[in-house]
């Protein structure tokens, strides 16, 4: 069946599948990815159909996995390595940044590290504290390392295979709140460029740009704003690094308004970037100010809490209003 309607946890899974029948050099390698399947099951079978030597259940040492990985990725394999959880990132955060994101320049691009760390992100799934951390400013920030996130199914099923295909680092975030929902995969379309943002829903009053998780939210901004009149354009952005600040400048300058919104805080986030970039690019279009919408700049807090932290449907609208006030 080339069309299926899946959730994104067996999008990924089935991308998975694809990319190590299609290369014996694909590795993955993680805690609890073989026997287990992963904790969100996301490697679910993966083990016993191609066995432990490319299926690698590691020790709970995420330095190690990552160290390991780079070798693995000097001798000609493609691992793709999985941190359990986005909080658990930060013990292989020298290895990412000092090795894997610096050897291809160090080595006057005679060396390449095609390495994929794949990295669930984000809340909303009533999480304690280390699992519900939107960590990607502070690799998008690092030359070197390409970062994304899928929004939906189809987006995970190709950009996962697209990432494993880069001869470059790729960190790849996979919002864990979304990995049950479910949307229709083309296994025979021909995916977008993996660092291209998509417009997922036409406006011409303000333009909402997402990634990841918040995708969702803003389309249902974009639908309750519809029944006052307003027409929001949802922009994808998909990639934090690079970010395709060209799509967002075409987007804008037929809008005349931008809304940034992510899960991560919104200090020194993500949206600050594009709202710099923005305002230099479209300072004689805009008709406001490029306005913010993240988490707050504290802690992540309890899981009975954690929907008064996490930006909503509430937040971005207000932020809406407060844009098209002006």
């Amino acid at each position: 069946m080339a069309t299926e309607k899946l959730a994104l946890a067996r999008a990924l899974n089935e991308s998975l599948r694809t990319a190590l029948e299609s290369d014996p050099k694909v590795l993955i390698m993680g805690e609890d990815v073989g026997k287990l399947g992963g904790v969100f099951r996301v490697t679910d079978g993966l083990q016993k159909d191609f066995g432990e030597d490319r299926v690698i259940d590691t020790p709970l040492a995420e330095s190690g996995i990552v160290g390991t990985a780079i070798g693995l990725a000097l001798r000609g394999y493609r691992p793709v390595v999985e941190i359990q959880f986005d909080g658990f990132v930060f013990p292989a955060y020298d290895q990412i940044v000092t090795q894997l994101a610096k050897m291809h320049a160090r080595s006057l691009g005679t060396v390449k590290l095609p390495i994929v760390i794949r990295i669930p992100y984000g809340g909303g799934i009533g999480a304690v504290e280390h699992h519900s951390e939107s960590p990607e400013a502070l690799f998008a920030h690092v030359p070197g390392l390409k970062v994304v996130s899928p929004a939906n199914a189809a987006d995970g099923y190709w950009m996962l295979q697209q990432a494993i295909q880069s001869d470059d680092p790729v960190i790849f975030f996979e919002p864990k709140r979304r990995y049950w929902d479910k949307a229709e995969v083309d296994r025979g379309a021909i995916p977008a460029p993996l660092h291209r943002a998509q417009v997922v829903r036409e406006g011409t009053d303000l333009t909402l740009a997402a990634y990841g998780p918040m995708v969702k939210v803003c389309l249902a901004a974009a639908d309750a704003a519809a029944e006052e009149g307003r027409s929001l354009e949802v922009l994808d952005l998909r990639s934090m690094s690079p970010v395709d600040f060209d799509a967002v400048q075409r987007s804008v300058e037929c809008t005349r308004r931008l809304v940034v919104v992510h899960e991560a805080p919104v200090f020194l986030g993500t949206g600050a970037e594009i709202a710099a970039r923005i305002t230099e690019r479209c300072f004689y279009h805009l008709e406001a100010p490029v306005l913010r919408v993240g988490g707050y700049h504290a802690p992540y807090p309890p899981a009975r809490i954690e929907e008064e932290y996490l930006p909503g449907l509430d937040r971005v609208l207000d932020a809406v209003d407060r844009s098209l006030a002006f």
